[in-house]
């Protein structure tokens, strides 16, 4: 088709990769784009191209990639990207901006920090942001980079707030029962996440929670089953999926989980972040503050949500966190995740087609709601691959 545009989709990481998919459904029945995806070498990338595969998705060879022009390429990470032949628009990949980089070279706030901004000295055609309070802390590390920042908004935010009145139907989809409850534990990647305290916490899960009154659901971070490999994870948990607690694959959609919970045990990560959006009460199993941005929302739940104590029983734990949950105190945590709340979606297009040099398409862009999980049953148990 003359005068077809082409977008390069840059997915360094399962977490990336699902995170520019979901955006990219921006051109979707657009004929005048056309999409491809690359996968550029990184540590926690080796699931990447047969995620892809699965999807369909054009994929080509990272030095192919950088040798070829695009009127545009987007990601998520700034790894290698200035190699790019393509005016480039960068994206946070999580919600906010929530954690510390303890570096002794670039300390700062992950995302925001000069060889995050500018990877090898090369500045983005467009920096996409979620709130207008993180342009303090860019500004501190790379002012040059503030007149290239769009406060764009928050995707997840707002394909889970248009999908909150439908909590009763994922619930249903998964196969909750009655009066069943959910709790799910939610896990970001490093050394002082909750994953990290998973030994003690999973058999209190599976000895003080009546497996007929409860169900119990994993979201491990897609970086710890990379870091630690597919089947290590599994294996760990092998035993825990037998007795009861389910396990969700890296690339399952989550976010229709977080709304079913009817409790969430979760640490500083994106995820527990977006759980303030829920009517779920949530318990904090880590919260290290010398990980944690003081400025970002996920400090200020640090101090909002109880912490998991070790010796008080789970059941009246939980029960507290029921007892103390305010919802006006998550929803003020929450609206710090964006200050577009309900435009991502516009703002984000509007960006993309003038960074393209198109004309947006005649129709409203929507937050469009999330799909049904798939039932607790179907799900494989740990030690099964994931079916392709």
């Amino acid at each position: 088709m003359v005068g077809r545009r082409t977008v390069l989709t840059v997915a360094h990481t399962i977490t990336y990769a699902k995170r520019l998919v979901d955006i990219l459904s921006l051109v979707d029945d657009d004929f005048r784009v056309q999409v491809a995806f690359t996968v550029p070498p990184h540590v926690f990338g080796d699931e990447v191209p047969r995620f892809l595969e699965r999807l369909g998705c054009a994929v080509l060879p990272w030095e192919e990639a950088v040798r070829l022009p695009f009127d545009v390429a987007v990601a998520a990470g700034p790894k290698e990207v200035e190699r790019l032949s393509a005016p480039l628009i960068t994206l946070p990949h999580g919600a906010a901006y929530l954690k510390l980089v303890p570096s002794a070279t670039e300390p700062g706030v992950a995302g925001l920090r000069r060889p995050d901004v500018a990877p090898g000295g090369r500045l983005p055609a467009a920096l996409v942001m979620p709130h207008h309070a993180d342009l303090a802390e860019l500004a501190r590390h790379c002012p040059e980079a503030v007149p290239l920042a769009h406060v764009v908004g928050d995707p997840v935010y707002d394909r889970m707030s248009a999908s909150l009145p439908l909590r009763r139907r994922y619930r249903e989809a998964l196969g909750l029962r009655g009066s069943q409850k959910l709790v799910v534990v939610a896990s970001t990647w490093g050394a002082r996440s909750s994953f990290g305290r998973f030994e003690a916490l999973l058999p209190r899960l599976l000895s003080e929670l009546p497996g007929d009154e409860y169900r119990c659901v994993v979201l491990a971070h897609p970086n710890v089953w990379s870091g630690h490999g597919a089947w290590q994870v599994r294996s760990w948990l092998k035993r825990c999926a037998r007795l009861g607690i389910s396990l969700l694959p890296p690339e399952a959609e989550w976010r229709s989980v977080l709304i079913a919970a009817d409790w969430i045990i979760g640490d500083h990560g994106s995820v527990t972040l977006y759980g303030t959006l829920t009517p779920a009460p949530i318990l904090l199993a880590s919260s290290p503050a010398q990980d944690i941005n003081p400025a970002s929302p996920a400090a200020t739940l640090a101090l909002t949500a109880p912490a998991l104590s070790p010796v008080h029983p789970l059941v009246g734990q939980l029960h507290y966190a029921a007892g103390e949950y305010r919802r006006e105190e998550y929803a003020a945590i929450s609206a710090r995740i964006t200050s577009e709340p309900g435009r991502f979606h516009r703002n984000m297009r509007r960006l993309l087609y003038r960074t393209l040099g198109l004309g947006q398409p005649a129709h409203a862009p929507v937050a469009a709601p999330l799909p049904a999980p798939a039932p607790l049953s179907a799900w494989p148990a740990a030690g099964q691959e994931v079916p392709a």
